[in-house]
């Protein structure tokens, strides 16, 4: 079941105190008459700490653009997502190609616990506690998607009573 994206308006998110984290940077070689040509490819979360959150992919000769791009795209593509405190309503498991990664609600104080890419997408989103365990595969970029659309999917009871016109 898809349910419909809460996205930000490009007039909001220009109003937003937005702060960016490259979660990865890639090089690649071209192998060309003259030698090897390299290009790069930028992961970038951007997020205002307070459940708005996007991710974004950027390519180009030289890492400085790559970024830019990866931010551009981030901002196209911000998400409010919803959260209880410090945390989020509750236990998930999301997928993204062959990476899956579970996210569980922790109680104040925890800190999260978990990897780079994930902590990167939790942190930007404004989650301070939540316990999480990657499986599948380590790919920085599938387990960042994999988190975003496991923050995405989440719902609060308020949201789902809503939903289904039942009281709560």
């Amino acid at each position: 079941m898809r349910q419909e994206l809460d996205y930000v308006d490009q007039d909001t998110a220009e109003s937003l105190d937005l702060t960016d984290r490259v979660i990865k940077i890639n090089r690649s070689a071209k192998v060309m008459k003259g030698g090897r040509r390299f290009g790069f490819s930028a992961l970038v979360v951007l997020g205002d700490g307070r459940g708005i959150v996007g991710i974004g992919f950027g390519k180009a000769r030289e890492v400085p653009p790559a970024v830019e791009k990866a931010v551009a795209d981030a901002k196209k593509h911000l998400v409010r997502v919803s959260l209880i405190g410090t945390t989020f309503p509750h236990a998930t498991v999301a997928r993204f190609r062959s990476s899956q990664v579970k996210l569980i609600p922790a109680a104040p104080g925890t800190g999260i616990l978990a990897g780079a890419a994930v902590r990167a997408v939790l942190e930007a989103a404004g989650v301070r506690d939540a316990l999480t365990k990657a499986l599948g595969s380590k790919n920085a970029m599938n387990l960042a998607k994999a988190t975003f659309e496991g923050l995405v999917s989440m719902r609060t009871k308020r949201e789902v009573s809503s939903l289904r016109g039942v009281q709560v």
